[in-house]
């Protein structure tokens, strides 16, 4: 049996100091050490062994804040361990009391294909994974063909077009990577979608987008802004999810996390995931009906069933609710309201529901004590520490010891 742990961490706007990522935003060295120590002991306290990272500007500064996590998890090990001299030194209190450096892991990183000059500059993200990978990383971000996804035509059209979305290139690049883990191999994505931040034309000549002055506030112009937003991100979802499809096709294990930007609805969450399957096909019309009567047989029921139950992915925070009986999970404030936007899903392989599961999930936590809304005096600076928590699932391949 192999125990391990996968994290999701989004950053937010990691870059060395005295460098402009967006326009007028830079840290200065005093700024940057800040962010740097917030950041390894966020990455010490998880000590996981699969991380993927989101908002990732340059790879230096990320190597820069795992070196400084290793250093702090070093000294730690040689305070804390128990030896010889140590009364309880044949007691083990913990599963793992000593923090494994990252010395020897592997580490992916995907540049943005949009990245740009100083001011213009486009995230990233990385992958880091202290058992390497099997095979060589993949970034997916400039689409081979065009994704095109026509509109249903409606009746009474004279030519029956109903419009349709086009698309080359996803906002950030999804990073695919195979990891050898307890004897197998899982194919682990990691992904952040367009954010709800609205996308706002600008007029050829002009200096910005009309919609972002808003003492003018155009809420028509806004509200488009906030339609294009998440047309590309449920659009990347699907992109996603058709990468997805070809690794559990492939019977491969699938674990797939990052910043999904999903917040109430969570659409482009059901993409990823699949469907959830209907209690009972055989009540259900088939197809080709030609009356009342003409349903999905029993048989057709479990077939159809196991198609879809097949290829989805689970919520690793909602199976660690099912288990905990706890209610919710916030991983994000962004104006005043807390969602749960970071998401570890994985595939069937690893339901406790599945008789053929290679493993399970154990436990799932949460780092969300330094979200807020700003409101708080003991708030931290979000531009030095992360508008987001991070989550760390913790897994076991193979059977019980």
């Amino acid at each position: 049996m192999t125990r391990f742990t996968i994290a999701s961490f989004n950053v937010k706007n990691l870059i060395g100091p005295d460098k402009e990522y967006y326009e007028f935003q830079t840290y200065t060295p005093e700024e940057y050490a800040w962010k740097k120590d917030w950041l390894a002991d966020q990455v010490l306290t998880m000590d996981a062994d699969i991380v993927g990272l989101q908002e990732i500007f340059e790879e230096e500064a990320l190597r820069d804040v795992v070196a400084e996590a290793d250093a702090r998890g070093i000294a730690a090990n040689s305070a804390n361990i128990p030896d010889a001299s140590k009364r309880y030194h044949r007691k083990a209190i913990f599963r793992k009391l000593a923090y494994t450096p990252y010395s020897g892991a592997a580490l992916a990183f995907a540049p943005n294909a949009a990245d740009g000059e100083p001011g213009q500059r486009r995230p990233g993200v990385a992958i880091l994974s202290r058992f390497g990978f099997a095979e060589d990383p993949q970034i997916l971000q400039d689409l081979p063909d065009p994704l095109e996804i026509p509109f249903q035509p409606l009746r009474g059209l004279e030519d029956g077009d109903s419009g349709m979305f086009r698309l080359h290139r996803l906002s950030r690049p999804i990073l695919k990577v195979r990891i050898p883990v307890g004897g197998e191999v899982i194919t682990v994505f990691n992904c952040h979608l367009k954010s709800k931040l609205g996308e706002y034309i600008k007029p050829k000549g002009a200096e910005f987008a009309p919609e972002e002055v808003l003492t003018r506030y155009d809420p028509l112009g806004r509200a488009m802004g906030s339609l294009r937003a998440g047309l590309r991100r449920m659009a990347e979802a699907w992109v996603l999810r058709e990468a997805i499809i070809e690794e559990l096709d492939a019977g491969h294990p699938v674990v797939v996390m990052g910043d999904f930007n999903d917040g109430e609805h969570a659409v482009s969450s059901e993409i990823i995931a699949g469907e959830v399957p209907f209690k009972n096909y055989s009540w259900m019309l088939r197809h080709d009906a030609k009356d009342y009567s003409d349903r999905y047989s029993k048989d057709e029921n479990k077939r159809i069933t196991e198609m879809v139950e097949r290829v989805r992915l689970h919520s690793a925070e909602k199976l660690f609710v099912r288990k905990s009986l706890r209610d919710m999970v916030f991983t994000s404030a962004f104006g005043g309201v807390f969602e749960s936007i970071d998401q570890i899903y994985l595939s069937r392989h690893f339901h406790p529901d599945y008789k053929k599961r290679i493993g399970e999930m154990e436990y799932f936590s949460v780092l969300n004590d330094h979200l807020t809304d700003g409101s708080h005096p003991e708030a931290p600076y979000n531009k030095l520490a992360s508008d987001h928590g991070q989550i760390v699932a913790h897994m076991r391949i193979g059977a019980d010891d």
